[in-house]
């Protein structure tokens, strides 16, 4: 399963697939260096999803994830 990097633009959670890489240091690298190019005026973000496809990956980019409990002896 492919790593794709994505660039995500809100307000509206716009999704655009940058590009694809077969592995996680490929796209980290490549991700990394996207972020460094970015000025202070771009307001999106670059994120690395692991999926099977385009579509998973972008499902598992929409999903709202639960924030971790506050509670036990950790906090």
């Amino acid at each position: 399963m492919p790593y794709f990097v994505y660039k995500i633009t809100p307000p509206f959670k716009q999704l655009e697939k940058i590009d694809s890489f077969p592995n996680f240091k490929e796209a980290g690298t490549f991700a990394k260096s996207v972020r460094t190019g970015m000025t202070a005026t771009d307001t999106y973000t670059v994120k690395v999803i692991f999926a099977e496809n385009e579509l998973q990956a972008e499902d598992l980019l929409n999903q709202v994830r639960e924030p971790e409990p506050m509670t036990g002896e950790d906090y």
